[in-house]
């Protein structure tokens, strides 16, 4: 709903003089796959890479990010759909900051990914799908959550009881069987580098 009483103000110093004076091309790098595909511990290996080469960066992580600004938010369809948006608006504003902004969710829809898309430039977002099939995301299990799901104590659970809408066209697709973080994390770099986000 829009507010006539509110009136957007505009920055004296742009997103393109903080990018510069960092020294980098700000993006958003939206990691997205089911529960325990490895979304957390690739986006972290990525900031740790981007890190010791001097890169600024902020890495928002589903659950840290439910402790606190979307702490309020179940597990509905409908509270996903929010918990999406919000991360969506915070990582622009990441951008804006002229960051390297990692975020970690399942953001299971693809019209949520989509929407989060539109709020930057069309270069400023990045999808990685993390590929992992539900046979593996089950076995490691570090939460207990699958297992929860399975008996019905966990309900909205995406894979099992609530649908995860696979990317089918990211910028990077990494297949996670038989891969390490690490080689995993080097390819993501690759990209960044390719792509002119860093320097190579």
């Amino acid at each position: 709903m829009s507010n006539k009483n509110i009136i957007q103000h505009n920055h004296s110093v742009s997103q393109e003089n903080r990018a510069s004076i960092k020294g980098q091309k700000p993006c958003i790098l939206w990691f997205t796959g089911l529960s325990a595909s490895g979304k957390s511990s690739i986006a972290n290996a990525v900031e740790l890479k981007l890190s010791a080469v001097h890169r600024h960066t902020y890495l928002l992580d589903g659950d840290n990010v439910r402790m606190g600004l979307n702490r309020g938010l179940g597990f509905s369809d409908e509270d996903r759909v929010e918990n999406i948006r919000r991360i969506g608006e915070v990582s622009k504003l990441f951008v804006e900051a002229g960051l390297i902004v990692l975020t970690a969710f399942i953001s299971p829809f693809q019209k949520e990914r989509d929407l989060v898309r539109e709020l930057v430039s069309d270069d400023e977002f990045i999808e990685i799908f993390i590929d992992t099939p539900l046979e593996v995301c089950e076995s490691r299990d570090p939460k207990g959550l699958y297992q929860k799901a399975r008996k019905g104590e966990i309900t909205h659970f995406t894979g099992i009881s609530s649908a995860y809408e696979a990317p089918s066209n990211a910028e990077i697709h990494i297949k996670n069987v038989n891969i390490s973080v690490e080689e995993v994390a080097d390819k993501i770099i690759k990209y960044l580098k390719d792509k002119g986000y860093i320097d190579a």
